[in-house]
């Protein structure tokens, strides 16, 4: 009989901070820009040149670690993580190890197997490093520092998840909670989200833990769960030749679909921390902390609840729209411009993420104005268009963000409910099918909705439906 296996995983994840200014000195955090030159003697390593600790960073990293149930160090202090490698300025790294900002945290995730809290074993702050291009025409590789220095949390959580999907819940959940709070935009694509993975097998029921791998830096959520999948198979097949496990750094390569050893696993005594000796510890206040704390916004579970309480939506509904802060955000304004909730819900829930859909785009790539949005609901409302022109329009709000007044008068898209011209179309469509005006007498309703949707066409989508309804019963009636 086969053994089975338990995967034990914990994560690193790294979040780059929304400050406008890297961490220790006044250089722009901005994402792209020519390399090199969002640098100056402090993030690029330079003898002499001192750190100034940006305050906005610790109060990102306190806002995360209150949302995030975690205990705050008032005192804490930064340390010297020393590596050399080519992009890494300074040969050091400025971390903390002894005395993090958070620890001892968690949040709550929901799987198909239930919900499920995952433990956050600290939240430390420390400076990133640059990045390494590899010019294969030139055969060389080349740095740029735009990245050295830019701010960063690691959330370092404990052992606790079980398999992928308990993973990326994790991963949403942190996204979702750091979004709101404005501390990052969270783009994986952008590397301002990255996860390393430490995982590990061990027989089902066994209380030790296995042998643990870790691998680095995976851009996407797909990438994280084909990564955590191979690397079980992996070292479930090590297990099963009788040979052992190297604990040591991967990378996982999602082209092949396989990771490859990188280097042995440092533990912490190889990197010689110790602490800066240019920064002074960090003394968080009482009154400090409970400005964060007042200062925290409303998070997705809290608005989730109140969408079904304040504005009746079901629990489904509540849910999409809070699963994105921009969203939640698009929503809100719109209802406080229109005062119709479920309306908005509706064409957010259903035209707008079909358009999402269909352009594979997130909710965070709209652009269009809640303004737009509540003028066309309004339009709709006082019968100046009827809903399939609105569809129309909306598509070109979502596109170009029209202004739908001007863009239905240039158009000439306006509800035509003048009834001398809509009963002259219904006479006109009644004589050209005479076999539907006999079905509808016979009891077949469909005519009637064949003898609609010809009037409609005719007028090119632009009557009044009800009126058409009215005066199409009247016709009919009188024929009898």
């Amino acid at each position: 009989m086969s053994r089975q296996y338990e995967t034990v995983i914990g994560l690193e994840v790294h979040v780059e901070l929304a400050t406008k200014t890297k961490i220790f000195c006044g250089c722009s955090t901005e994402f792209g820009g020519a390399p090199n030159t969002h640098t100056c003697p402090v993030c690029t390593g330079m003898p002499g040149a001192l750190p100034v600790l940006n305050k906005q960073v610790v109060e990102y990293a306190l806002a995360v670690g209150l949302a995030t149930n975690c205990r705050i160090n008032q005192y804490c202090k930064f340390d010297r993580k020393n590596y050399f490698y080519p992009d890494n300025p300074q040969n050091y790294q400025i971390s903390q190890l002894y005395l993090p900002v958070c620890h001892d945290g968690w949040v709550e995730i929901e799987t198909g197997t239930g919900r499920k809290k995952i433990g956050i074993h600290e939240i430390h702050m420390e400076e990133d490093a640059g990045k390494l291009i590899h010019d294969e025409w030139e055969d060389c590789t080349l740095v740029d520092y735009n990245r050295s220095g830019v701010p960063l949390i690691e959330i370092v959580s404990e052992p606790d998840m079980r398999n992928a999907d308990e993973v990326i819940a994790y991963l949403e959940k942190l996204r979702l909670i750091i979004q709101y709070l404005g501390a990052s935009d969270c783009k994986l694509q952008e590397g301002s989200m990255r996860a390393d993975v430490n995982l590990s097998v061990r027989e089902a029921g066994a209380k030790e833990f296995g042998t643990r791998t870790e691998m680095k830096n995976i851009n996407s959520f797909k990438a994280i769960a084909r990564a955590i999948e191979g690397e079980r198979k992996r070292q479930i097949e090590l297990l099963e030749e009788g040979k052992k496990v190297v604990q040591e750094t991967r990378r996982w390569d999602d082209n092949k679909e396989s990771s490859r050893a990188m280097r042995s696993k440092e533990d912490a005594q190889d990197y010689r921390y110790f602490p800066d000796p240019d920064l002074t510890p960090v003394v968080i206040s009482d009154s400090w902390l409970q400005e964060i704390r007042d200062r925290q916004p409303e998070l997705q579970t809290e608005k989730m609840a109140r969408y079904q309480e304040e504005f009746g939506l079901p629990q489904y509904d509540a849910g999409i729209l809070t699963d994105s802060k921009h969203m939640a955000d698009l929503f809100e304004a719109t209802v406080e411009l229109c005062g119709k909730p479920k309306e908005v819900s509706n064409w957010l829930m259903v035209e707008a993420m079909r358009l999402l859909k269909e352009h594979g785009q997130d909710p965070e790539d709209m652009t269009f104005s809640p303004e737009h949005l509540a003028k066309l609901i309004q339009m709709v409302d006082g019968g100046v268009i009827n809903r399939t022109v609105a569809k129309t329009v909306f598509e070109e709000i979502f596109a170009q963000d029209v202004d739908p007044d001007a863009y239905v008068e240039e158009k000439g898209l306006k509800v035509v409910n003048d009834e001398g011209t809509l009963r002259k179309t219904i006479q006109e469509i009644t004589a050209a099918n005479p076999q539907s005006v006999e079905d509808y007498h016979n009891g077949k309703e469909k005519a009637m909705g064949f003898l609609v949707g010809q009037t409609m066409r005719a007028m090119k989508g632009k009557a009044d439906p009800a009126m058409v309804n009215q005066i199409l019963k009247e016709l009919l009636t009188k024929k009898e």
